[in-house]
């Protein structure tokens, strides 16, 4: 399996399955992290991830940058999972409080060059590929101009992801349904 979308809410088990089917497939397990540790609460976040990975499984930050990382680590004999896309489109929305109103991912350059090449990338990436993403539409609407753009633009990059991908996984509850594949 070449590459798959792992979807849920916050605490699903997400990461739990993503981690789970990377050690089940015998191959050398790299994970791409995209959080950044910009306060306590963040920290002990990350630091509980950390925690509950295998010690030799490699990991590489990449806040941003996704596609030349993945480029970069996927490899034949790798399992790579990426944790998470939500958290590095959040990192590429820097600035977007200061956009006028009524523009939005389309006013972003960084946003649009990065996940235009993460898409074209994803086709072509070796070996197996875990991408862990936040399904933030199934929520209330958001109350400010951000965060409506923020879950549009999670929107759109899970959409155009889940239609790069072979496999694409929900996971409520600890409970992995598969939507395709």
């Amino acid at each position: 399996m070449p590459c798959e979308l792992i979807l849920g809410g916050a605490r699903s088990g997400k990461s739990r399955h993503a981690e789970s089917l990377a050690g089940a497939a015998g191959l050398a397990v790299c994970v791409i992290v995209t959080a950044e540790p910009l306060d306590e609460e963040m920290a002990a976040r990350i630091a509980r991830h950390q925690a509950d990975r295998p010690a030799g499984w490699q990991v590489v930050e990449s806040p941003r940058g996704l596609a030349r990382t993945l480029a970069r680590e996927a490899r034949a004999d790798r399992c790579v999972i990426v944790d998470c896309l939500t958290l590095w489109l959040a990192n590429l929305l820097e600035g977007a409080e200061t956009l006028p109103p009524g523009v939005g991912g389309e006013g972003l350059p960084q946003l649009l060059e990065e996940r235009a090449a993460l898409l074209e990338l994803i086709p072509s990436l070796p070996g197996r590929v875990i991408f862990v993403a936040n399904e933030v539409g199934l929520g209330l609407v958001p109350e400010t101009a951000l965060g409506r753009l923020f879950r549009d633009e999670a929107g759109r990059l899970n959409q155009a992801v889940a239609a790069a991908c072979p496999r694409v996984t929900f996971v409520a509850a600890g409970l992995p349904l598969v939507l395709k594949g």
